[in-house]
């Protein structure tokens, strides 16, 4: 089975048993993350804002882990004597633990005032589950494609608005793209991003989906 935590906002560490991959490491609440936890192989970064970012510097040095981001991101990483693999939007790449897929998000990317690329989404498939974390993003129809192409296992949803989507277009994000559940993130983090992740479920449970509402340090298994 494939553990998914949740380290609350953006943050979810996915770990097979053999590997540790986590994404967007910001974490608002240190505690939340044991020291094994952060014993990590690789580090997916959508973007380069810091509330994503995080400590990935800090964790790919402690662990010679790789970080895997857009190419001008990935750039950046490298100039810091860390590992990093650049890649696109709609490339895909095999990794030890299975394959990273690019998608489009309709959000910015900086980093200390450099510009660090399109900001993007990743279906990260391990153990043949696959993982599609929305990264920071508006609703577009694109996401009915990319269920379509690529059957979701789990799909990570930000329902914070202001910066994302609010509840009423994630809702509709995961009618989209069909996935055989979801769990909602970006929200709560403070004020401006708050949300109702109850009314998330309904909605979802409406249109037929599974929310899982996981509170910041649950582990879930798929």
């Amino acid at each position: 089975m494939l553990k998914v935590k949740y380290f609350g906002h953006s943050a979810f560490l996915l770990d097979n048993g053999k590997e540790k991959i986590i994404i967007d490491p910001f974490i608002p609440d240190k505690n939340l993350a044991t020291e094994e936890d952060l014993k990590v192989n690789y580090i997916v970064l959508t973007h380069g804002h810091s509330d994503h970012f995080g400590n990935a510097l800090e964790l790919a040095k402690n662990n010679d882990a790789t970080i895997i981001s857009v190419y001008e991101l990935a750039n950046y990483c490298g100039s810091q004597d860390v590992k990093a693999h650049g890649m696109c939007v709609g490339g895909s790449h095999d990794f030890s633990f299975g394959k990273v897929k690019l998608t489009i998000a309709h959000h910015s990317s900086s980093h200390e005032g450099q510009y660090m690329g399109s900001a993007v989404g990743a279906i990260i498939t391990i153990d043949s589950k696959n993982v599609y974390h929305c990264g920071d993003t508006g609703l577009f129809y694109d996401m009915k494609l990319i269920g379509e192409l690529t059957p979701i296992d789990l799909m990570l949803v930000p329902i914070g608005d202001n910066y994302t989507m609010g509840v009423d277009d994630a809702a509709k994000a995961v009618e989209f793209c069909n996935p055989k559940a979801v769990i909602p993130m970006h929200y709560n983090t403070f004020p401006l991003i708050n949300a109702d992740s109850d009314l998330f479920a309904d909605k979802v449970k409406k249109i037929g989906k599974k929310a899982i509402i996981v509170k910041p340090g649950e582990t879930i298994e798929i």
